[in-house]
């Protein structure tokens, strides 16, 4: 080997210990690349675009709870292949393939704790675990922090992110909508508000049941959110659709949601509205 390629292979180990392939971040919008540390000290948002990237539930929980203050409620038990699905891999495989990417149990993380020393359950939906999909789990995890919420006489807050029903669960996926309709129900019946923050996608049947029963509905920006895909609606009514069509944006303006607000004033929105809602337990 000669001097000079002896001379490049060191400096291209040394590239390579110094310059991990983490370093960068990105952009999915923009296309900018962002160093990472300062995408994530950014709450995950492009600092170019001000495109609001997808996270998970221990992020959102760290973003917006107060420090030390929450508590993840336990998972009850359900049937994991009730109908034994297989396509081009077992469905048992599927959820333990998602369980060691995301380290979570299934798609819904449900927590109690307090946003602004006010108490409320926070309930956040993972995208990353299987497309954020609606089963057995995610019905049951719902429902779990419903009769917590009624328990601590407390708002409800649920962050959607899903692609719709877990299609290896077939029918039983879809009785998933009307079980957390009744669980919206209860605490109506009890005065307790239940909030919806739209986070980005919010798709399928999760749209078509808890994520559009919100007392007030709230979206992260440029969200995309909507039942069937432009594309199939386009093919189906036959004409051409605006190109914002089903973005947080568009829904606002046609009266779908009430808010759109920005990641980093999440937080103290949530608290606000939850003192609105609850004037009248304090009241009382």
């Amino acid at each position: 080997m000669s001097w000079l390629s002896n001379v490049r292979n060191k400096i291209a180990s040394m590239t390579k210990k110094e310059t991990p392939d983490n370093l960068w971040h990105k952009c999915k919008k923009c296309e900018a690349m962002v160093f990472l540390k300062e995408y994530e000290e950014n709450l995950h948002i492009c600092p170019r675009c001000d495109h609001h990237g997808r996270i998970g539930p221990m992020l959102r929980f760290e973003q917006i709870m107060d420090e030390n203050s929450w508590k993840i409620i336990p998972f009850t038990a359900v049937k994991e292949d009730p109908l034994k699905f297989k396509d081009q891999k077992k469905y048992t495989d599927r959820l333990k393939a998602a369980r060691q990417k995301t380290e979570e149990q299934d798609a819904l993380i449900t927590v109690f704790g307090t946003i602004e020393e006010q108490p409320c359950v926070v309930g956040v939906q993972d995208f990353a675990f299987m497309g954020g999909s609606m089963g057995l789990a995610v019905g049951q995890a719902f429902v779990d922090g419903a009769n917590r919420a009624l328990e601590e006489q407390c708002p409800y807050i649920i962050f959607t992110a899903a692609g719709g029903a877990r299609m290896q669960e077939g029918i039983l996926s879809l009785m998933q909508m009307p079980k957390t309709t009744v669980a919206i129900s209860m605490l109506r019946e009890a005065g307790l508000p239940f909030i919806v923050v739209l986070t980005d996608p919010t798709t399928g049947g999760v749209t078509a049941s808890y994520a559009m029963l919100g007392d007030i509905q709230i979206s992260e920006p440029s969200a995309l959110i909507g039942f069937a895909g432009q594309r199939v609606i386009e093919n189906t009514i036959r004409e051409k659709l605006p190109d914002n069509f089903q973005t947080a944006e568009y829904l606002l303006e046609h009266g779908m949601i009430d808010r759109v607000v920005h990641r980093k004033e999440m937080r103290h929105e949530l608290a606000r509205t939850m003192d609105y809602l609850m004037a009248w337990k304090s009241a009382a």
